[in-house]
């Protein structure tokens, strides 16, 4: 049994469920929630040669726009910060091809359906 929130529970399933999804469309997995100082990346995946930072978001469709549409500025800035210090860790510099992706989720209630979008280089 786990003591994990329903909400970090569903963000798990949301990003179990954004990496088979991207899988089943070629790419490569490297880490899952890499976290420093400046926030937390949620996937990092290989496209071909390129470093692929992906943000997961889920969304009970409410009619307040998709799951994807939840990426601020504010929250922007900090995954490129916290990819900045990843490349340096793990590869010693920043000089490495790379992008941002994010996955958004949508639920419906009614119909019990998900959508999922993936937006390649959102950022």
């Amino acid at each position: 049994m786990t003591n994990s929130s329903p909400k970090t529970q569903i963000g798990n399933q949301a990003e179990s469920e954004a990496r088979t999804y991207l899988e089943q469309r070629g790419l490569t997995f490297k880490e899952s929630n890499f976290g420093a100082k400046t926030g937390e990346i949620d996937l990092i995946m290989i496209e071909s040669s390129t470093l692929v930072f992906i943000e997961v978001r889920f969304r009970r469709k409410l009619g307040f726009g998709s799951a994807a549409e939840t990426v601020t500025y504010h929250k922007q800035r900090k995954l490129r910060k916290t990819a900045q210090l990843y490349m340096l860790k793990r590869f010693k510099t920043v000089e490495i091809d790379c992008r941002f992706d994010v996955v958004g989720i949508d639920y419906c209630p009614k119909t019990r359906t998900r959508e999922t979008t993936w937006i390649k280089s959102a950022f």
